[in-house]
């Protein structure tokens, strides 16, 4: 006989701290949906979702290889096209790669998460900037984990403390995340700043990570990898073709391994995860050789569109009493900060912004920043006509929240 009980299934106790702002917040919206009022969604950084179209050679690329039977299980690391595509791409960098040293991944988040799985055991420290991009704290979080923060501060253009960091270095440090260009504040690192952040790693003998997925999305033009600074520092660069070649829906990132031989084991730990997830989505593995080797014109003209978008809604935010917001350099994140009242926080602001206007933007403390300090993230994509009628909204609520 069936056993009926009101008694819930237990949920880990290692994911009680688990939280993806930027996702999460959705479930609001749609409440706000619900009683009949649109929501203008500059939460999430899909440019797709915004109009701009996925290269057609990318697009033939895959269909071919639909249509020639290519739907069958790949190479756990991926097809070798791909990856001998990717060791290229780096190589002509500067930064001498080999195909072997690359992992094809479901997205730059599966890379994260196998490098992290394989790299922390529980209680271990990874350094992680703040503001920051959520996935990786929250990727912590269910590795049972510790995120040590480091800042990076606004008067600076978001440069990372260098000073600070080396503080924060201890016996239990096994990784130094760096996302350069930065999501959640659109910063691109100066070269000294990126000099200290590899020597810390290479001195401290642990992996810097390196987010590098906006490195073709920086206004003055391509950002070279991290790892060109000291090609025998132990350096993991992460990309996919979710934001430069207009994507993300495809999930399709690689990772490239750095040739010194401190890294041998963990590359090979990686290969033996990736064995047990089988393989990435088949088909679209396809259009990396395409997306590397072949047109890349669409990058001048995307990068002049985000400059546009980025200098009027900076402009516009700075102008708004109350609101400060440093100018991005790449990417498609503004990083705003709204000069709370006491006892107010930044979630606060955002969900009010929310219900009375229907724009949608993240809090910072979603990010790892203070909710009292007032940072909020905001998805610069829209058209600049669509952006100016944003910034107008923002300025009428701000003056509203203000005041009361």
């Amino acid at each position: 006989m069936p056993v009926n009980t009101a008694t819930p299934i237990p949920v880990a106790h290692r994911l009680a701290g688990f939280d993806y702002a930027i996702r999460n917040i959705v479930t609001e919206a749609q409440k706000v949906e619900a009683r009949g009022r649109p929501v203008h969604y500059l939460n999430i950084g899909d440019p797709v979702l915004f109009g701009f179209k996925t290269p057609p050679h990318l697009v033939e690329a895959v269909e071919r290889a639909m249509r020639d039977g290519q739907n069958g299980y790949t190479p756990a690391a991926g097809i070798m096209t791909a990856r001998e595509a990717v060791a290229n791409e780096y190589s002509a960098c500067g930064l001498e790669m080999t195909a072997d040293r690359v992992v094809l991944t479901s997205g730059t988040s599966e890379g994260i998460e196998l490098a992290l799985s394989v790299i922390v055991d529980r209680n271990d420290e990874v350094l992680i900037p703040v503001p920051t991009y959520p996935f990786y704290t929250a990727t912590l979080t269910k590795l049972g984990a510790k995120a040590v923060y480091y800042p990076t501060d606004p008067a600076r253009g978001w440069q990372p403390d260098i000073d600070r960091l080396r503080s924060l270095v201890s016996p239990h440090t096994r990784a130094l995340v760096v996302i350069n260009p930065n999501n959640p504040t659109g910063a691109v690192y100066t070269e000294e700043t990126k000099s200290a952040l590899v020597d810390i790693a290479d001195k401290g003998n642990f992996v810097l990570l390196s987010d590098e997925v906006y490195t073709d999305l920086a206004y003055a033009g391509p950002v070279p990898p991290i790892g060109t600074i000291n090609p025998e520092a132990p350096v993991i660069s992460f990309s996919s073709a979710s934001k430069a070649y207009m994507a993300p829906g495809w999930r399709t990132g690689w990772m490239a391994v750095g040739k010194t031989e401190r890294l041998n084991d963990v590359l090979a730990t990686i290969k033996e995860l990736a064995d047990g997830r089988l393989c990435t989505n088949g088909p679209m593995q396809h259009a990396v050789a395409a997306a590397l080797s072949g047109d890349r014109t669409h990058q001048n003209d995307f990068r002049s569109e985000l400059k546009v978008r980025a200098e009027l809604t900076s402009q516009r935010l700075n102008n708004i009493p109350g609101i400060s917001c440093v100018p991005p350099a790449a990417a498609f994140y503004a990083m705003p900060k709204v000069d709370l009242p006491d006892g107010r926080t930044d979630e606060e602001f955002v969900l009010g912004l929310l219900h009375q206007t229907g724009i949608l933007c993240v809090y910072g403390s979603g990010f790892g920043t203070d909710p009292g300090d007032g940072f909020f993230r905001m998805v610069f994509l829209a058209s600049p006509d669509k952006l100016d009628n944003y910034c107008d909204a923002i300025a009428e609520f701000t003056a509203d929240f203000l005041a009361s």
